[in-house]
């Protein structure tokens, strides 16, 4: 049997194939970024999960696709974790999510793009994948990106700039104290996560100028550094994986426009197109 997951900061999804690549197990552990949580917390986050700790005796293979998987040293660690827990495995594999968003997507050329959590962007050729430029994370990076839209909010409700309606209903909806605010982005773990908490009041509200704006503001910060940056841009065409993806199409197609990119394929969560791709080259091989 093959364990599939596919991982980011918030949350992690995994799939149990057997050998004819029949669904086993569907489940969901919280988020396990080895680049941003401790040793502990990420075993932690396996053993609290009881479906995985009913099959870790019978999985013979585990392919781990997540964010922060991208560098040698935390793919290293998430490794050893994923080789403990699931000690009979014969073969375990960490691989960065921009691998898995790709098996979601496309077997065509394209640039395929992250808006989750995080956000990343690489260009397919159809069998390689190539990144432009390394992700240094929420702080620095991450254009569009649910933590990005979570400081966008916090920062226009204090400096007053949302629209006052919304303001009081944000007020409402979350601790904006300013002192809960910074122990949980300078003193507490996972600010990342913490940050994008706040996105889903955009999703969760009915679309205005207000909230249009916002994020075509985030995705023309994302298009001109992490689109635009492939030569290929204007030649293929340009998928998008997550859910703040999924939920902005309409805006991603606008933003889009300007700069004469083709929109492709959009889709809210990778774990489906991976079980496809399984089916169709891996799983009975």
């Amino acid at each position: 049997m093959i364990l599939i997951a596919d991982g980011g900061s918030t949350k992690c999804d995994w799939i149990l194939l057997d050998s004819k690549g029949e669904q086993i197990l569907k489940t969901r552990t919280k988020g396990l970024n080895p680049a941003v949580f401790k040793t502990e917390v990420l075993q932690e986050r396996l053993e609290e999960n009881l479906d995985l700790k009913q099959v870790r005796d019978v999985v013979e293979k585990v392919h781990f696709y997540g964010a922060g998987c991208g560098t040698p040293k935390p793919t290293a660690l998430l490794k050893s974790i994923l080789t403990a827990f699931f000690s009979g495995a014969s073969e375990v594999k960490v691989q960065e999510d921009m691998v898995a968003a790709v098996y979601a997507v496309t077997d065509q050329p394209g640039i395929v793009c992250i808006l989750g959590t995080g956000s990343n962007s690489c260009y397919y050729d159809g069998k390689t994948i190539r990144t432009a430029v390394d992700s240094l994370g929420y702080i620095l990076m991450d254009e569009a990106s649910g933590n990005y839209f979570g400081k966008r909010l916090i920062r226009d409700y204090y400096y007053r700039k949302m629209p006052k309606v919304l303001a009081d209903k944000f007020a409402l909806e979350f601790d904006l104290s300013s002192d809960t605010i910074k122990e949980n982005i300078y003193k507490k773990d996972n600010p990342n996560t913490y940050l994008a908490s706040f996105a889903e009041f955009i999703f969760k509200n009915e679309r205005n100028g207000y909230f249009y704006q916002l994020i075509a503001e985030g995705m023309q910060n994302f298009i001109e550094h992490r689109v635009l940056c492939f030569k290929e841009a204007q030649n293929v065409p340009i998928h998008f994986v997550g859910s703040i993806a999924y939920f902005s199409q309409d805006i991603i197609k606008d933003a889009l426009q300007p700069y004469r990119l083709e929109p492709g394929n959009f889709v809210q969560r990778p774990i489906d197109g991976i079980i496809d791709y399984y089916r169709k080259h891996i799983v009975g091989k």
